[in-house]
């Protein structure tokens, strides 16, 4: 089992070096998931983790890396008809089987992901935080 792998206490002691040349208040912020301008790619790892996808883009001032995060959950979308399947029942008077086809139903789940948040570096510093705006 791969329990515990994607911990804060594990990405920290992962990336030990970084972590142990920072001030007690980076770490504590580092701790809560909170990132700011400035953070280099260890400390946003650190922080959230490796991220779910990664961009990068050529701008007039250099090359940007874009971390994103999404969360991800499944609704329940019913149980759907999914095809037959035979089944073979032993017939004493005719002393053969006979074929019969029964419906085959499957629970189907549909799979959503939202971004969560984004993060761009430029010159490995984080320059951009994006999240989507509470209600």
């Amino acid at each position: 089992m791969l329990t515990g792998c994607d911990t804060f206490e594990h990405r920290s002691q992962q990336k030990a070096e970084t972590f142990a040349a920072l001030d007690p208040q980076a770490r504590a912020k580092l701790a809560r998931g909170v990132i700011e301008i400035g953070n280099t790619p260890d400390m946003v790892y650190i922080a959230l983790g490796g991220p779910d996808d990664e961009y990068e883009t050529a701008t007039p001032r250099g090359k940007e890396t874009t971390w994103i995060y999404s969360s991800y959950h499944q609704e329940y979308a019913g149980n759907h008809q999914t095809g037959y399947r035979r089944v073979l029942i032993y017939d004493k008077s005719t002393m053969g089987y006979v074929a019969y086809f029964e419906p085959v139903y499957t629970d189907i789940f549909l799979e959503h992901a939202e971004e969560k948040i984004r993060i761009t570096f430029r010159d490995g510093k984080v320059v951009v935080v994006e999240q989507p705006k509470s209600p």
